[in-house]
């Protein structure tokens, strides 16, 4: 397909709604899915697409009856417009501490698990200790709190330490120990104490109760599962912690819970006790891009969390 850029458009301003677009199409792979979250219509984002790549010249994205895909040429203007978003962020955390320090924002892209921990008593205290910054607290998985950061989305990430985090600077948060769980009339139940550790190698030939596929805690659990060279027996897989709780209560195989996840077994007959091996020996950390600037709502909130941060023994 032969693209002739409009000449007089070449100079035409960065969008960066239809570079939010852009991206948006990368992650998702859908127009409607893309129109969704930005809150438009599908056809908006068709012809905002079509246009740029008119004036571009270039085609950004294949596509077909499963959806886009973006080009070698979209991959790279994907990229160029991560680099613009991210300037523009930048340079609104720049001009935020202009002002008097009184005032400001701070947007935490954080995991269930660091949730289910001591953030939030945490974010209560600096919440009280800085009540002109607005706190913008947005839950997801590991990964898409690490692309949140890339992309200029938010100042901070509160994930776990299984990722490559070569871009980011990072500091212990909380321990976050991997646990194994069982009901009490389980074959394995004898063996679990609570102040004990189990080796993964006792455990890991009986069914479990799988969790949130390609999660931080299924990528763990599987990889040592491969190294051991005994493949899962998954009975069932779920999508939240609470849901392999009641799974596991009900008989279905043992489970797989980070320390800050244990408060869910309240209420239950569960036995637990803590993996042996020194990767389930885990922490969440707190992560932020190398070269965003450091505002004064992002120093206060590091400091805070290395303060707190008391490590296990």
């Amino acid at each position: 397909m032969s693209m002739v850029p409009n000449q007089g458009d070449d100079m035409a301003p960065f969008d960066s709604v239809t570079a939010r677009l852009i991206l948006l199409l990368a992650e998702t792979g859908s127009i409607g899915r893309a129109a969704e979250r930005e809150g438009i219509a599908s056809s908006a984002v068709s012809r905002r697409v079509s246009d740029l790549e008119s004036r571009l010249g270039v085609v950004l994205f294949d596509r077909s009856a499963h959806g886009v895909r973006l080009t070698s040429a979209g991959e790279s203007y994907a990229e160029g417009c991560r680099t613009v978003l991210r300037a523009i962020a930048d340079l609104d955390a720049v001009m935020a501490d202009f002002g008097a320090g009184l005032r400001g924002s701070l947007r935490l892209a954080c995991t269930s698990s660091a949730l289910t921990g001591r953030l939030p008593e945490l974010l209560a205290r600096y919440a009280a200790k800085h009540d002109g910054i607005v706190l913008d607290i947005q839950e997801m998985g590991a990964a898409k709190a690490l692309l949140a950061l890339d992309e200029g989305r938010a100042d901070i990430a509160i994930v776990s330490d299984n990722y490559d985090f070569t871009r980011f600077e990072i500091k212990a948060f909380e321990d976050d120990r991997v646990w194994v769980l069982a009901p009490p009339d389980h074959p394995l139940a004898g063996q679990i104490e609570p102040r004990k550790d189990i080796g993964f190698g006792t455990v890991i030939d009986y069914p479990i109760v799988g969790i949130h596929q390609a999660g931080s805690l299924d990528r763990l659990v599987a990889e040592a599962a491969r190294k051991a060279g005994k493949p899962l027996a998954e009975s069932v897989r779920v999508e939240s912690f609470p849901a392999l709780v009641r799974m596991v209560e009900a008989g279905f195989g043992i489970g797989f819970l980070r320390s800050t996840s244990l408060h869910l077994l309240a209420g239950t007959d569960l036995v637990c006790a803590p993996l042996a091996e020194p990767w389930a020996l885990r922490q969440l950390l707190v992560a932020r891009r190398k070269t965003s600037p450091l505002s004064a709502a992002m120093k206060s909130f590091i400091a805070l969390c290395s303060e707190t941060y008391v490590p296990s023994v």
